[in-house]
Order: structure tokens, then C-alpha cells, then sequence
């Protein structure tokens, strides 16, 4: 009997702390809170870009919910035109697709900036069909163009939907949900095994490198 109840307790033990990892990779669901739970006011952009009756910070998220929801697998693939024109992606186009649909054409802006900046990009042979969707030359371009944030994560009516955030070697947009403590969702896209695009993974991050807003 005692056995039994020895094994009962071990399986349990077990199970517990499967779950627990589970939930730290985001497999289960974490519970989320919008601005109003925390009195956060809403950051609304006095910018519309794309004359769409839009500001930009709305539009960027809501572009790029609109771009989660296709589902894009994750593979890293050339395109003739830049972006992905199939059901395939990386993180950085999760911006690129965000932006894309608030005016902000990173391919071209990125190009540009590369020609006037040379000197501050690691790139030997110019390709704009590839160059926007590299991690570290958008960590540069959004250096010189858009409003550099905090990166202390618990700052939190400082994080607002729509903003983005780099990583050491990945990106993504920050969504209008939060954690518990008011810690802001990513949305991103990781690998070829995440289960949801809209993670709360910022606490498990130690590479932060920029928070921006497009300005």
C-alpha cells in the first residue's frame, strides 16, 4: 500500500512539473489582461500613414494579427520580390507584414538606408530582397528611424501594442495583452514547433537589445 501511494505521489510529482514546463513554453495558454486592468491609457499614434483612417500603432497591430491568422509555417526561404508569397515565414516578417499594410515598405525603407548608411551595415553585396528580413540590419535601421524605448521590461505603460521589439537574433511585435504583472505578449514567429504566435515570453528572455515605436 505504501508503495503504491509512494508511486502515486512520484507520478504526481512528475506530471506537475511536465505541466509547469509546458506552461513556460507556452504550450498552455497563459491568461491575459488588456490596458483597462492595469489603468494603462492606450497608445494611440497622431501618424496615419496610409491615409486609412487608421493611426499607425492600431494599424501595425492590427496588421499583423491579420497576418498570424494565415498561419504561416516557419521556413527560411529567398524571394524574387522579398516577401513571402506563400504559406511560409520567419520572424521578421511578421514586421515586415505589419508594417507593409500601415504604408511602411521595409524592403525599400531598409534598402535606403543601407545606400545613405553603408558605413553602419555589415553587408558586403547589397540585396533588398533579403536585407529587410535580417535581425541585424532591422535592429540598425529602427536605430536611425524610429523612436528608441525602454527595454525594462517591467516599465510596463511604456510596452504598448504595436511596438517592436529585437532580440539578440529575433524580432517581434508587442500585442495589447499582457501577464499577470503586466508584462506584455509577444506576438512573433519562432520555429517550426511553436503552437501560438502571441506568447508571453519576455520574463524568459535575457537578449533584449531594442524596443522601438514607429514614430
Amino acid at each position: 500500500m505504501k508503495k503504491k501511494i509512494t508511486f502515486s505521489i512520484a507520478l504526481l510529482i512528475i506530471l506537475l512539473f511536465v505541466i509547469y514546463i509546458l506552461y513556460l513554453l507556452n504550450y498552455i495558454p497563459h491568461k491575459k489582461y488588456d490596458n483597462e486592468y492595469f489603468n494603462i491609457q492606450t497608445y494611440i499614434s497622431d501618424v496615419d500613414k496610409d491615409n486609412d483612417g487608421v493611426d499607425d500603432q492600431t494599424d501595425i497591430l492590427n496588421n499583423v494579427r491579420n497576418y498570424i491568422k494565415t498561419k504561416p509555417k516557419y521556413k527560411s526561404k529567398y524571394y524574387q520580390n522579398g516577401y513571402p508569397d506563400d504559406e511560409y515565414g520567419v520572424c521578421t516578417d511578421v514586421v515586415a507584414f505589419g508594417l507593409l499594410n500601415a504604408g511602411y515598405d521595409l524592403r525599400e525603407l531598409v534598402n535606403d538606408d543601407i545606400k545613405k548608411n553603408r558605413n553602419l551595415y555589415n553587408i558586403q553585396t547589397m540585396d533588398k530582397n533579403i536585407d529587410f528580413r535580417r535581425v541585424q540590419n532591422l535592429k540598425i535601421y529602427f536605430n536611425n528611424n524610429a523612436i528608441s524605448l525602454t527595454t525594462d521590461i517591467y516599465d510596463i505603460d511604456k510596452w504598448q501594442g504595436g511596438d517592436i521589439v529585437i532580440f539578440k537574433n529575433h524580432i517581434g511585435i508587442v500585442s495589447n495583452n499582457r501577464n499577470k504583472k503586466g508584462v506584455t505578449f509577444i506576438i512573433h514567429h519562432a520555429n517550426p514547433y511553436q503552437k501560438y504566435y502571441e506568447e508571453d515570453i519576455l520574463e524568459n528572455r535575457k537578449d533584449i537589445v531594442g524596443h522601438y515605436r514607429i514614430s
